[in-house]
């Protein structure tokens, strides 16, 4: 049985998974809008992977025969000045959800929760992967914001896109 204290902070992310998964299908959009295909491309694999880990956390609530509760969203930030912009509100995101991550691992290791201290580890590698990304990637666009096509082709070279990670945990949902 998962500690009531994650139990609640895990409800929440999901929460904030949902939100992240809404903001790249927006910040996708907008890079469609811009005839920018690699961009939009590598966006809305960002959005069905935060969907996929908000999944994962309702999986483990229901593995953990715990309540699930979605809650309730804010709108996606939908306007962007330039190509910058939702590049670096992107990489904030990371960076927030990064904080939240060692916030659950913090829960579930005063509660002695092992079991989800051990589910939290997968999503801590994924974060230090997803900041890198996004710097990454925030580099390219603020040196290239006048020329949207190197950055379609530095996008187009180095995005792997979803790659399948056997060490994941299971998403609720998907029968593969």
């Amino acid at each position: 049985m998962a500690a009531p204290a994650f139990v609640a902070k895990l409800q929440e992310q999901v929460g904030h998974e949902f939100s992240a998964h809404q903001q790249y299908v927006a910040i996708a959009t907008y890079f469609d809008a811009l005839t920018m295909p690699q961009m939009a491309s590598l966006f809305y694999g960002q959005a069905v992977e935060e969907r996929d880990h908000a999944m994962m956390m309702v999986q483990y609530l229901l593995d953990a025969d715990a309540e699930v509760r979605i809650p309730a969203l804010d709108a996606p930030v939908m306007d962007f000045a330039d190509v910058v912009t939702p590049v670096k509100l992107a990489l904030d995101q990371e960076k927030r959800v990064t904080e939240q991550v060692g916030e659950l691992t913090r829960i579930a290791r005063e509660a002695n929760d092992f079991a989800s201290d051990q589910f939290m580890q997968w999503f801590i590698k994924e974060q230090v992967e997803e900041v890198a990304k996004m710097s990454d990637l925030l580099a390219v666009v603020t040196r290239s914001q006048h020329d949207y096509e190197r950055i379609e082709d530095w996008v187009a070279r180095e995005d792997k896109g979803l790659v399948d990670d056997p060490t994941a945990p299971p998403i609720a949902g998907r029968r593969d």
